[in-house]
């Protein structure tokens, strides 16, 4: 490095974007004079939506802060619940989290989300043009400038990644009131209304449907259900039964 160095020491929830600082969880920058810490920060890896209070010599500072050299850092992750102001807490995920959104739209999280790959542009556009936040595990995307709000998702496992949202911001649950296929709120249908979706079997076991405003699809309690309500159960559990 050239110049003066600042040292900065990352949380443990931040090690994994920051392999150079593993496994002390410190690395050291060049204070140039004119890059703000924030992205000194983001330069080392770590996506600004998962940096929390940024302490330097023990006080806290904006993102905004020019670090001098000798300054020592300490970069904290975002707290939970996070607080997303200014909107409804609404969400965007990228074509890898298919089942991540399929199972919040079962918890009646308003949650878009196409299957075919939209490319980074036109996802930070849209976050953007409908104040949704941006959730997904590319780091490139979630270090666009312009998305409205967004996270990275840690886990692989679908499971994992529910709680971690959850817990994350904490969004109102209602189960059972939105599509899973394509976002819509649904309300209650009469059998003869979903007739044509259904087979001999179901039209002759099922009584009570409902069926989605925006694309059509219909709903019964099927052969699923009970995986199904253990997801929302499950979920009701970890939000502390909160809807």
């Amino acid at each position: 490095m050239n110049g003066p160095e600042i040292r900065v020491e990352f949380a443990p929830e931040l090690h994994l974007f920051v392999p150079r600082a593993r496994p002390t969880g410190t690395a050291r920058a060049t204070a140039d004079g004119v890059s703000t810490l924030g992205h000194v920060v983001e330069s080392l890896g770590v996506p600004l939506t998962e940096v929390g209070t940024l302490l330097v010599d023990g006080r806290e500072v904006p993102h905004g802060h020019v670090p001098a050299g000798g300054e020592s850092v300490r970069v904290q992750p975002v707290t939970h619940p996070q607080e997303v102001p200014g909107a409804p807490l609404r969400f965007l995920l990228d074509v890898h989290l298919g089942t991540l959104a399929r199972r919040l739209r079962l918890l009646g999280v308003d949650t878009a989300y196409e299957s075919a790959d939209l490319g980074d542009p036109a996802l930070a556009a849209l976050s953007a043009a409908e104040k949704r936040v941006l959730l997904s595990r590319d780091r490139g995307l979630l270090r666009r400038r312009e998305p409205w709000a967004g996270a990275f998702v840690y886990s692989t496992r679908p499971d994992d990644q529910l709680s971690e949202v959850l817990a994350r911001f904490r969004p109102a649950l209602r189960p059972w009131t939105r599509c899973t296929a394509c976002n819509g709120l649904l309300g209650p249908a009469t059998k003869d209304e979903v007739a044509d979706q259904l087979k001999g079997g179901t039209e002759r076991s099922y009584d009570v449907f409902a069926k989605c405003g925006t694309c059509g699809r219909a709903y019964w309690k099927g052969a699923h259900h009970e995986q199904l309500e253990a997801i929302v159960e499950r979920a009701l559990a970890e939000s502390g039964g909160e809807s």
